[in-house]
C-alpha cells in the first residue's frame, strides 16, 4: 500500500467539496481506493488531521501474553 501526499489528499477534497464528480468518479480520477475517498471526508467531517495516520507504539498482544505469562511463572 502506498502513501498519498497532503497535496493529493487536499486535492481530493477540494474536488469533492466542487462537486466534481462522485466520490466514485473522484477516486477513479486520483487513482485511490473509494475507501481512501471516504476516509478523508470522515476524518474532515470529525475534524481530524487529514494527514498520514500515525500508530500507536507500544506492546502488541503477543508481547502482553508473553509478560503475563513470565510474571505468572516466576
Amino acid at each position: 500500500m502506498r502513501t498519498i501526499s497532503v497535496d493529493l489528499r487536499e486535492r481530493i477534497l477540494a474536488s469533492y467539496d466542487q462537486k466534481e464528480g462522485t466520490r466514485e468518479e473522484i477516486a477513479h480520477r486520483f487513482r485511490v481506493s473509494l475507501g481512501m475517498v471516504k476516509k478523508l471526508l470522515q476524518r474532515r467531517r470529525q475534524g481530524g488531521d487529514i494527514g498520514r495516520a500515525t500508530i500507536a507504539a507500544g506492546c502488541g498482544p503477543a508481547k502482553s501474553r508473553l509478560r503475563a505469562r513470565l510474571s505468572v511463572s516466576s
